[in-house]
């Protein structure tokens, strides 16, 4: 076994000099049968460096780490470094090139075997903003894109319900080419552009609550790859890390809109509200893949059967959907209130529930007053069949066709849970998969709002619930940006939440925010009604029937896509620099996205705009709108988009199957 190490010393230092008072000395260790190496940088702060040949590829500075040892060689071609009580360990996974991706990859894992009760080791890697632009990360109420503008104090990497955070896999990516990865049993805490942490996006790990607080001896493991550029990075990270999907939803969901009562009615649904609903529906003339009823139609929260002065015969009112043209879903969650008394006992007697390390199954959840509800345990075998009972119940004999399964995040549990699997987990995790993957039994017309690490599930993951606003404010504008984010976590198959958003606060959608948001829409996989058109005036339904034909007329491509997801792990919607890799205008923008390779959306996302400018990376396009040609790259400025327009661009040679 080789080892190189290279001692640079400033030339204008003495000896005592170099220790105490110059910038850096630096070491380089070589990985054996490879031109990669390992830099020890020491100054103010520890360093290492990963490198190829003479060419840098990510500096990452230890922020407590502090050891004057040097690296050792280990029997596995590794390298560790120790401060005399824990042990870092460098190992090189990949060098070469990699069949899939068309990039030569460069793959090291660098990990702790021990983090010790009561430390935060963190490393830091410079944001380079103004430099490079980052992606993925976690889902946000205020989504930035690119993600580097986010900010973040020692914040728990959990799926919560804290800023929207219902989706995020433990991965970055930037636009040149490096990808970081951590492994999901590291206590993982991330701080980004803290006043300590300036431009930097730190990784740290701690045995402290949301975690298991009495694990004494955590791991911390994470990846640092690069390829060629962003496109080849993230190839490779599907191939490694994130899987692709076993199969697709259903195709009438992404050919016809999904009408929700949540919306327009919230709570107040009943057997009139439902029918009258549908009725609406098909007067105005539009289609639907399916109606779902939202909150509050059981008996108590966790009863999961239909309360009687609101739905007298739930099985007849689902029949007579049935005979108008409607499949009917049913909206779902985890939870089963105290007061909900029988069921509570049951599913308590039987340690169904998730308990605290004091025994106490108390938790709150948006439905409840706090320790007034408790939440299923997925982590056991015996719930998931227990739940997916009660539910196979409603389909047999309520005649419910699929079902919207809300929560799910680790915030929801009772604080410090004991979990069926602890004595293997140092993270709650698992409830979050467990959850996901018991549902997604239940077929294609499914759809959940959190995930971890079950891309390979072939249904729809919704966009957490977003206000009736314009811009950052968890509006319009976070549509796009959380679908991108949601593509390059895995998850190809993004159901946009209601056209118009919520109108929580009592603040409905304007007639023009609906429109530009159904717009905005057209070229992701779903449209979710819940406000209509009609109730605005005859122009909104006429736009809103030319808009949801355009998206079905799209449902062949769109499918097609999905296609392309499972068999390659692809976006279905990918930020515009997917086409162009290396384009660092392309890297920047937010507010358009693609469709496929050969669809460029480029909605009206700001109020009062009739008019917007549009960037087109390479490539022959042709306006959507009027068939005029364009050369990329490109700015198109002022493109014109009244009210009934969405600027869109197909690439020349398209054709539409």
């Amino acid at each position: 076994m080789r080892l190189v190490i290279l001692p640079l010393l400033l030339v204008s230092c003495c000896l005592w000099e170099v220790v105490h008072n110059c910038a850096s000395i630096e070491q380089r260790y070589k990985f054996p049968n490879s031109n990669i190496y390992v830099r020890l940088r020491r100054g103010d702060k520890l360093q290492y460096e990963l490198m190829k040949g003479e060419k840098s590829l990510q500096t990452v500075t230890f922020d407590n780490f502090e050891s004057s040892a040097n690296l050792v060689a280990t029997n596995s071609g590794g390298y560790t470094l120790t401060d005399g009580t824990t042990t870092v360990e460098f190992t090189l996974v990949k060098n070469g090139v990699v069949s899939g991706t068309g990039s030569e990859i460069t793959h090291v894992k660098i990990s702790r075997d021990q983090v010790l009760q009561g430390s935060q080791p963190r490393d830091c890697f410079p944001l380079n903003t103004g430099e490079t632009h980052w992606f993925s990360g976690p889902e946000q109420k205020q989504h930035y894109w690119p993600v580097e503008r986010q900010r973040h104090s020692n914040y728990s990497y959990l799926p919560k319900e804290l800023d929207n955070f219902g989706v995020g896999e433990r991965y970055w990516l930037n636009g040149n080419g490096v990808f970081l990865y951590v492994e999901s049993n590291t206590p993982l805490f991330i701080d980004q552009n803290t006043a300590d942490y300036p431009d930097q996006l730190c990784l740290s790990a701690t045995s402290a609550l949301p975690y298991d607080p009495r694990v004494t001896s955590a791991k911390f493991v994470y990846h640092v790859a690069v390829a060629k550029d962003a496109k080849a990075a993230h190839k490779y990270a599907v191939k490694t890390f994130h899987g692709q999907p076993t199969g697709f939803p259903d195709e009438r969901m992404v050919r016809h809109p999904v009408w929700s009562t949540w919306a327009l009615y919230k709570a107040e649904v009943s057997d009139d509200v439902v029918r009258d609903f549908a009725k609406q529906i098909l007067d105005n003339g539009f289609n639907n893949s399916q109606l779902e009823i939202d909150d509050d139609w059981e008996d108590c929260y966790g009863a999961m059967t239909f309360r009687k002065n609101k739905f007298p015969d739930s099985k007849k009112l689902t029949d007579d959907l049935k005979a108008l043209g409607f499949r009917v879903t049913l909206w779902i969650h985890p939870f089963i209130n105290n007061n909900c008394t029988a069921i509570y006992e049951e599913a308590k007697s039987l340690g169904y529930l998730v308990l605290d390390h004091e025994g106490s199954s108390d938790t709150q959840w948006w439905n409840s007053k706090p320790k007034d509800a408790a939440i299923l345990d997925f982590t056991k075998t015996e719930v998931q069949e227990w739940f997916s009972k009660r539910l196979k119940r409603l389909q047999d004999e309520d005649g419910i066709d699929s079902f919207k399964f809300d929560a799910g995040e680790t915030s929801w549990l009772p604080s410090d849970p004991v979990l069926q699997a602890s004595s293997s987990m140092v993270t709650p995790l698992q409830a979050v998969g467990d959850y996901v993957r018991t549902v997604a039994a239940f077929g294609d017309m499914v759809e959940v709002r959190s995930a971890q690490n079950t891309q390979d599930q072939p249904i729809f993951v919704r966009i957490v619930d977003k206000d009736s606003e314009w811009a950052w404010n968890n509006g319009l504008l976070t549509l796009i940006t959380s679908m991108l984010q949601m593509n390059l976590n895995g998850y190809p198959f993004v159901l946009p939440d209601m056209i118009g958003g919520n109108g929580y606060y009592e603040k409905p959608p304007t007639k023009e925010l609906f429109l530009r948001w159904l717009q905005a829409n057209v070229f992701m996989p779903a449209l979710q009604f819940s406000f209509v058109p009609w109730n605005f005036d005859d122009e909104a339904i006429e736009i809103s029937k030319n808009f949801t034909a355009l998206h079905a007329n799209y449902t062949p491509y769109i499918m097609k896509l999905f296609q392309r997801a499972v068999d390659s792990g692809e976006p279905v919607n990918a930020p515009l620099w997917w086409i162009a890799p290396t384009d660092e205008v392309a890297q920047s923008i937010y507010d358009e996205f693609l469709l496929g390779d050969d669809i460029i959306a480029a909605p009206i996302v700001v109020e009062g705009a009739t008019k917007r400018d549009i960037y087109l990376p390479e490539g022959e396009w042709k306006d959507g709108n009027s068939d005029q040609g364009y050369t990329g790259p490109t700015w198109v400025m002022d493109y014109a988009a009244p009210l009934d327009t969405l600027p869109y661009f197909i690439r020349v040679g398209f054709q539409l199957e």
